[in-house]
C-alpha cells in the first residue's frame, strides 16, 4: 500500500514537472524563436535546473516535439465539447492568436512553414485527429485541416474567420442545430477568444 501510493505521488510530480517544462518551453520559444531557444533557455522558463529538464527531454527538438503533442491535446480537449461550427471558431481563433505561432511567423516563416509542412505520416494522423474532434467525415476533416493550415500561415481577424468557420461548417455538412449552442439562432456564433493554456 505504501509503495503504491509513493509510486502515485511521484507519477503526478512527475506530470507536474514535465508541464511546467513544456509551459516553460512555449514561453522561451514566444520570446526568443525556435532557432534562439536553448535547453538553457527552456530550463531557465520553466524555473528548473538544466539537469531537471535532461531528466525528462534529451534535445531540444524532443521537447519541441513534446510541445505540439501537448497543444494538440489541448486543443483537442477545447474544441471536442462544442458543436462543429464552434469548434472550428475556436481552433481558428487559437491558432491565429497563438504566441509561438505569432512569434515564428513574425520572425521565423521557414521555421513556420517547415512546422506546417507535415509529412504523410503526420498529415494523417493530424486529419484523423480533426475528424475526431469535429466530429465529421475523414474528406471534411482534410478541407478543415487545410483551413486551419490556413488560419496558422494568415490568420485574419476574429469575425472573418469565424464567418469562414459558419460557412465552412455548412458546406460540410456539419452545422448545428438551431439555438443548440447555448440559446443561440441559427446562423448566430458566440465569439470564442483566446484562452490560456501551455502557451499561457
Amino acid at each position: 500500500m505504501v509503495a503504491s501510493g509513493v509510486h502515485v505521488r511521484a507519477g503526478n510530480a512527475m506530470d507536474r514537472t514535465r508541464r511546467a517544462l513544456l509551459t516553460g518551453a512555449a514561453r522561451a520559444v514566444a520570446e526568443h524563436g525556435v532557432r534562439g531557444t536553448s535547453m538553457q533557455a527552456i530550463a531557465a522558463a520553466a524555473g528548473v535546473a538544466k539537469g531537471t529538464l535532461y531528466n525528462h527531454f534529451r534535445t531540444k527538438d524532443d521537447v519541441l516535439r513534446a510541445l505540439l503533442h501537448s497543444e494538440l491535446d489541448r486543443l483537442a480537449d477545447l474544441a471536442s465539447p462544442l458543436p462543429p461550427e464552434q469548434a472550428l471558431a475556436a481552433l481558428a481563433d487559437e491558432l491565429g492568436g497563438h504566441p509561438v505561432l505569432r512569434r515564428l511567423r513574425e520572425r521565423e516563416p521557414a521555421a513556420l512553414a517547415g512546422l506546417v509542412g507535415a509529412g504523410q505520416e503526420e498529415w494523417a494522423a493530424l486529419t484523423s485527429r480533426v475528424a475526431a474532434t469535429l466530429r465529421i467525415d475523414p474528406d471534411s476533416a482534410e478541407l478543415a485541416a487545410r483551413w486551419l493550415l490556413g488560419v496558422v500561415l494568415q490568420p485574419g481577424c476574429p469575425a472573418d474567420r469565424h464567418r469562414q468557420a459558419a460557412r465552412l461548417t455548412a458546406a460540410l455538412g456539419g452545422d448545428s442545430e438551431p439555438g443548440s449552442a447555448q440559446g443561440q439562432g441559427p446562423g448566430e456564433h458566440q465569439p470564442v477568444g483566446p484562452r490560456s493554456g501551455v502557451i499561457g
